[in-house]
């Protein structure tokens, strides 16, 4: 078994979402699992073992089991070309199958990865108005070009588009009623972002339902955002660039591709460094 510490959408050599990345030659229980991802103490771990020419894969945040995790992914993909070869690697979720490619040379360590396919359904009034008090926002703070949804690449995120890059950084909100309310909706991440330009998008992830208050990096969240600007016929350019972690010290660049159908899954990449006790020259 091997245990790595990896941070993914790195801003050049600094930041980054940590993730563990666990490579095993078969995967343990799930109770296990769990432990491990809770004692790692990371938003999500990603446990890896060869299965059929393909990788099983499942991923656990410190509280809960989730279906996929991007960022996880990204650290996956990379590892596996640090230690096999860059290439493209097929993974097995819980509820989809994806490839991740991998690429490691010494000027370049960097993964993309194709989502799950990506859906919308709409955000219930309810929930939706929830939402909005448990970040004390108001519909004036809404972007009208991008309405509240639910998008999905993998995993549920009610999208929230807000009007003013400064009111994204003021976002705070009480956990508890958050988890609540992302453990009874099901909802991932909550995806908070500005579009600062057509193809430029800052965005922050508040994580409770997976027992963390801020996820800096959320791959996911960024394929179930392009997913849903695609519906849009969104005007930019492509790729989009997302920009997260900076409200929380931790710079982060994720990059999207829209290209394909409505539905289709879509391309999500970042770069990689080593962290902690792994951070060494590779």
């Amino acid at each position: 078994m091997i245990i790595q510490h990896i941070a993914a959408f790195t801003d050049g050599p600094t930041g980054g979402n940590p993730a563990g990345v666990v490579i095993c030659e078969a995967l343990p229980d799930a109770a296990t699992m769990q432990a491990m991802a809770a004692e790692i103490g990371y938003s999500e771990t990603a446990f890896a073992a060869p299965v059929d020419g393909a990788w099983r894969v499942r991923y656990f945040a410190p509280e809960a089991e989730v279906d996929f995790c991007g960022h996880a992914t990204i650290a996956l993909g990379a590892a596996l070309a640090r230690h096999e070869r860059s290439g493209t690697f097929a993974l097995k979720l819980n509820h989809a199958d994806i490839t991740v490619d991998g690429h490691h040379s010494a000027t370049d360590w960097s993964a993309s990865f194709r989502s799950p396919p990506t859906q919308t359904r709409s955000l219930s009034s309810a929930a939706l108005d929830e939402t909005l008090a448990l970040f004390a926002l108001s519909p004036d703070d809404l972007d009208p070009r991008i309405p509240p949804i639910v998008a999905h690449a993998g995993m549920d995120h009610p999208v929230i588009a807000l009007r003013d890059r400064n009111r994204l950084g003021a976002v705070s909100y009480d956990f508890g009623r958050g988890q609540e309310l992302a453990q009874r909706e099901r909802f991932c991440t909550f995806a908070l972002v500005h579009a600062e330009t057509p193809q430029l998008f800052h965005a922050r992830n508040p994580f409770p339902f997976g027992g963390v208050y801020e996820d800096p990096a959320t791959g996911a969240a960024a394929a179930a955002l392009a997913g849903y600007l695609r519906e849009l016929a969104w005007p930019a350019q492509e790729p989009i660039v997302i920009r997260q972690g900076e409200d929380m010290g931790v710079p982060c660049c994720l990059r999207v591709d829209l290209d394909g159908p409505v539905g289709a899954p879509v391309r999500v990449s970042g770069s990689v460094r080593l962290i902690g006790a792994d951070a060494q020259p590779v």
